[in-house]
């Protein structure tokens, strides 16, 4: 395909849609960098073997993972121009984003109560990692909720229907990418010790 043909707005959905794909692969490499600095950490001594992930990083995973499901659902609903079922998804995603970031705090306050702080005399190497990567997640996921509100927003201003869903797909399309980012990112933290 000529990626050069095709009317304007063609070309600006192509193009809009490519800049989203490279922001994706940047995140994954940096993530892949964390990851692997997490992999070469491991070999220190004072590095812990025997860590558990809180509980609430389990419920989190469970919860993000929902919502992408109810994302899919309020695209759906869009496709089959039933405006309020798309409503209610969108604000349901919202509300499952929230208690994702909710719950990732609980955990935060869980790796607390065993003693380990983010830095200094508490801290450790290992869980500052632990932190490191959840936070930034966390920051990729209120990003993610900002869109969302971008596309409700938008929906209740009508700028969506079957034809003409760009944002919308946007939005799901990275919305999906931090779940499918965390679902990593949880499965190697309690399987890479």
């Amino acid at each position: 395909m000529d990626l050069t043909q095709g009317t304007t707005e063609e070309k600006n959905n192509r193009a809009k849609k490519m800049m989203l794909w490279f922001g994706i692969i940047s995140l994954v490499m940096s993530f892949a960098g964390w990851t692997s600095a997490f992999v070469v950490s491991s070999s220190r001594p004072d590095w812990l073997k025997d860590f558990q992930l809180p509980n609430a990083f389990i419920v989190s995973t469970i919860v993000i993972v929902i919502s992408s499901l109810t994302f899919i659902l309020a695209k759906k609903a869009l496709k089959s121009e039933n405006n309020k079922a798309t409503s209610l998804w969108l604000f349901i995603t919202l509300i499952l984003g929230v208690v994702f970031i909710f719950n990732q705090f609980s955990g935060f306050q869980q790796i607390i109560n065993l003693g380990y702080n983010f830095t200094g005399p508490t801290s450790n190497v290992t869980m500052s990692y632990i932190y490191l990567i959840a936070l930034v997640h966390i920051l990729h996921v209120i990003v993610g909720l900002i869109c969302l509100l971008v596309v409700i927003y938008n929906h209740f201003k009508q700028k969506y229907n079957p034809t003409k869903m760009l944002g919308f797909e946007l939005a799901a399309t990275f919305w999906h990418f931090i779940d499918i980012l965390w679902v990593y990112l949880f499965l190697f933290l309690y399987f890479v010790r």
